[in-house]
């Protein structure tokens, strides 16, 4: 059997794991760093060309995440079928595609479904490729692997942050059409690269998984703790983790410009700060699940996001509106990182994609609710003070429930 760090039958100076974790990056810049996270920045474009209400603002949200629910039922049955590999090329062409027309879209109707699809892909690419670490790394290295990967999500926010303005600057009202076009061609060049460098299991190189292997079985959860509990333990966390950073992604722009009074441009720096701090986001927490436990780990990310959302609804100023940039960023993108672990060490790997798909649809309820839920909070009040404030409110709860989930074995 080769060694786990051996990299000479893939003639290579690094093990192939690290170019699964770059391909899996590069997709998750694209499905969510981009096809998403640009989403914030686009929206005041498309709601003054498009005469849309905060209503209808939080339903394209809505509509995107309903698309990505909708793609983890059909994730889990593609990835048995096509294997992840074809499975997140189908992901990013759905994208492409999609994003293709909505630029072109001249109604509110023709943006809700063509932005239901591009979530539909984003659910098939991103849930496809965290699965791949639970083949491609041992359990000690999984929290750091994820963590890199989700780099993707920070460097997209970095660049619709500083891209974005520019094009509405450059091109005023059709600025948001030429930002979707822009994410489409990006797409289908990153589409191709992928396509060519992925590959499913370690054995297709002549490699094994990365990283030391520890003694304890695949699937170290205690008898007493059934395996559907574990679910919905972590299934629910997520669903809490979707609800409130997608409102604060798609809306925190907005309340930048109309109730803060920055321009797009001052927005969009604000926004890219939040990119630059959630490259370390993953990393990050993912290194302290790894030392500490999953457990820990998510309960330190709840909190911060908790003050993150408190000080974005506070109504402080400036200040408040850094510290919860800050705070936001540090931990934007950690949750799925130690998510991916740790469904991989409760349930073991053979059922990771099977348990990933199904927290993801508690994910994905939440992402679904939280914009439409926001956006109506904002129609009555006029400002998105309420919603953020309702946001810390959930993660503060999501932080104690985290206490009870069960100790593994390695802990």
């Amino acid at each position: 059997m080769p060694n786990p760090t051996s990299t000479k039958n893939c003639r290579l100076p690094f093990h192939y794991a690290w170019l699964i974790v770059i391909c899996g990056s590069l997709t998750l810049f694209c499905c969510f760093g981009l096809a998403r996270f640009a989403f914030g920045m686009l929206l005041p474009g498309m709601r003054q060309t498009l005469e849309l209400s905060y209503a209808q603002m939080g339903y394209l949200g809505t509509g995107n995440f309903f698309g990505y629910l909708l793609s983890i039922a059909a994730t889990p049955w593609l990835v048995g079928r096509l294997r992840p590999r074809l499975t997140i090329v189908m992901g990013l062409l759905l994208i492409v595609l999609s994003l293709a027309f909505l630029a072109v879209s001249q109604s509110y109707l023709q943006a809700l479904f063509c932005y239901a699809w591009t979530g539909f892909g984003s659910g098939l690419a991103n849930i496809a490729s965290m699965v791949l670490i639970a083949y491609w790394f041992e359990r000690s290295r999984r929290g750091r692997a994820a963590g890199l990967m989700v780099l993707g999500n920070g460097i997209g926010i970095i660049l619709s942050g500083l891209l974005v303005p520019w094009l509405s600057g450059y091109y005023a009202e059709d600025g948001w059409r030429i930002g979707w076009g822009l994410v489409a061609v990006i797409t289908a060049v990153i589409l191709c690269l992928v396509g060519a460098i992925l590959r499913n299991r370690p054995e297709a190189v002549g490699a094994a998984p990365y990283g030391p292997k520890e003694q304890f079985s695949p699937g170290p959860v205690p008898v007493s703790h059934h395996p559907g509990r574990i679910v919905i333990q972590l299934g629910l966390l997520y669903m809490a983790f979707g609800l409130t950073y997608m409102v604060y992604a798609s809306f925190v722009v907005t309340s930048m410009v109309e109730e803060y009074g920055f321009s797009q441009s001052t927005a969009g720096q604000f926004w890219s700060w939040v990119g630059f701090f959630g490259i370390f986001s993953g990393v990050l927490f993912g290194i302290l699940s790894d030392h500490s436990s999953r457990k820990a780990g998510l309960m330190a990310v709840f909190a911060v996001q908790t003050i993150a959302y408190l000080l974005a609804g506070s109504g402080l100023g400036v200040y408040a509106l850094w510290g919860s940039v800050f705070c936001y960023g540090i931990c934007a993108f950690a949750i799925p990182a130690i998510m991916a672990a740790a469904v991989s060490d409760y349930l073991g790997v053979a059922k990771a994609a099977t348990g990933f798909s199904l927290i993801t649809f508690f994910f994905a309820g939440g992402q679904t609710i939280g914009p439409a839920l926001a956006g109506i909070l904002a129609e009555h009040s006029g400002h998105f003070s309420s919603s953020f404030l309702l946001c810390g409110l959930v993660t503060f709860l999501a932080a104690l429930f985290c206490l009870t989930l069960p100790r593994l074995s390695h802990d």
